[in-house]
């Protein structure tokens, strides 16, 4: 459990920033050489290199480097960890919620 939280917590870290998740989108599409994607951001490559690492040390996208080409592939499965999470918070909000509208809609104690 305390692996899965871990690898867990570095998928949200990876996915709280708008130039990663923008990374992410764009790789929903299909692969794209680390060039192609840094055009798309106001920033040096230097600094994008840091987001595509974050992404990839996450296990959000996989690097493969072919003579001086360096391409991105998205990780679908890696995203199943937060599938997975989001379903188990989604089964549990829905049984307070069931509980509470069983409280508020439930008959009333008949008083003496």
């Amino acid at each position: 459990m305390a692996q899965y939280s871990a690898q867990l917590d570095g998928v949200f870290v990876a996915l709280a920033d708008p130039t990663r998740r923008a990374v992410v989108r764009r790789l929903g599409l299909g692969p794209a050489s680390v060039g192609d994607l840094a055009r798309e951001f106001p920033m040096t490559l230097p600094s994008f290199m840091k987001h595509v690492r974050t992404l990839e040390s996450n296990g959000l996208i996989r690097t493969v480097k072919s003579g001086r080409v360096r391409t991105c592939v998205l990780n679908r499965e890696r995203l199943v960890l937060v599938d997975d999470w989001l379903s188990e918070q989604r089964r549990i909000w829905e049984g307070r919620t069931d509980r509470l509208e069983q409280l508020v809609t439930g008959p009333e104690e008949s008083s003496p």
